[in-house]
């Protein structure tokens, strides 16, 4: 079975997030391509999809639009999976608005059905910024402000989300 793992990234953190995910899905016996979403030419040949995005401000990029936009009569014909990573505070509070801002986004695309879809808490390095986003950390209004680096990705529980995936995207069956 070959899987497409297809990400959209500004700093690297949902890369290594693909990575993670792809690994295990390897192990799990899975053939896995991983690419950003910008660079994927097809979907021919591919068995099932998971895409991941950061959520910025409430919205995905717009790599990732434009993926669902480009491939929408594949991806509602194959098995496919969605994460993101969003909030940078494991606060209940917080992760519940990232989670809504999520379903938010995903109700805009309401062809779009992944079998499996989840929030992960993510990475903030103010050090990598680059504009425009260095205005945001520099406005007093803004969540980014004065925000200390921070990696609240959970690997444990990434991991444990990738391993369900073969089940979930009908690529094996429970034992």
């Amino acid at each position: 079975m070959k899987v497409l793992m297809a990400y959209v990234t500004k700093y690297g953190s949902t890369q290594e997030v693909a990575d993670a995910i792809s690994e295990v899905l390897r192990e799990r016996g899975l053939e896995v391509e991983s690419c950003p979403a910008r660079e994927v030419r097809s979907l021919e040949g591919y068995q099932a999809v998971v895409l991941g995005a950061p959520l910025y401000i409430g919205s995905l990029l717009k790599d990732a639009n434009k993926f669902l936009v480009r491939y929408q009569s594949i991806l509602e014909k194959l098995p496919v999976a969605f994460f993101a990573l969003g909030p940078l505070n494991v606060a209940e509070e917080e992760y519940k608005g990232a989670r809504t801002q999520l379903d938010n986004v995903l109700a805009k695309t309401p062809w779009f059905k992944p079998l499996s879809v989840e929030l992960f808490p993510g990475k903030y390095d103010p050090s990598k910024l680059r504009f425009p986003d260095t205005l945001l950390s520099a406005v007093k209004p803004s969540p980014l402000y004065h925000r200390p680096a921070s990696d609240l990705r959970d690997w444990d529980a990434i991991r444990a989300w990738a391993g369900q995936l073969p089940v979930a995207l009908k690529l094996e069956t429970l034992p």
